[in-house]
């Protein structure tokens, strides 16, 4: 059985590509995910990965938190903590949850919770400023062939690589706060 986040993610999907009057093979084409993908995601036959939603929402020209806001379809200027959208990429248990209300916009904050020896690949989103803050744990970030250490308590601006991986070598969950800004254009 799907879940209510899954149809709405899969409804807001298949919206935000034909309202821009995208085909799925033209999708597909730029995101990297595959037609046959893309159809069972707007179907909600599968629950997509962070990995594929970060894709999508990247090709859709918007951020992964605003694409679970619409989701939601949320236009309040408070979230308390118990409505804040939460969603779990079933590959890895990494947690994302959504802590800025969807009206919030430019800034977005988002807290991710990654589970002691998770990986997660995700693709750099070229219109967007990031800062990541790590809040407890061990993390270990991956920008192209450059990698970084992060400890409780690091900031670490993120730069230009296209493909990242975001990993916790520890034995411990580790907790990140990651805002983000539309580049000035």
């Amino acid at each position: 059985m799907t879940d209510p986040l899954t149809l709405r993610l899969a409804a807001t999907v298949h919206t935000a590509r034909t309202s821009q009057g995208l085909s799925a093979a033209v999708l597909a084409e730029n995101s990297g995910v595959s037609r046959a993908m893309i159809g069972k995601i707007e179907r909600g036959d599968v629950q997509p990965t962070a990995a594929l939603l970060a894709k999508l929402s990247a090709a859709l020209g918007m951020t992964l938190t605003e694409l679970i806001a619409r989701a939601e379809g949320d236009g309040r200027r408070l979230v308390r903590a118990a409505e804040q959208p939460v969603w779990v990429d079933p590959d890895s248990g990494y947690r994302r949850r959504s802590v800025s209300p969807a009206a919030g916009r430019p800034l977005e904050l988002v807290e991710i919770e990654l589970p002691a020896g998770a990986e997660v690949p995700l693709r750099a989103s070229t219109f967007l400023h990031q800062q990541i803050w790590v809040l407890a744990g061990r993390l270990r970030l991956s920008e192209g062939a450059e990698v970084h250490e992060l400890d409780a308590g690091d900031c670490l601006q993120l730069g230009s690589a296209p493909d990242r991986v975001f990993a916790n070598p520890g034995s411990l969950p580790c907790r990140y706060l990651v805002a983000l800004v539309p580049r000035a254009t």
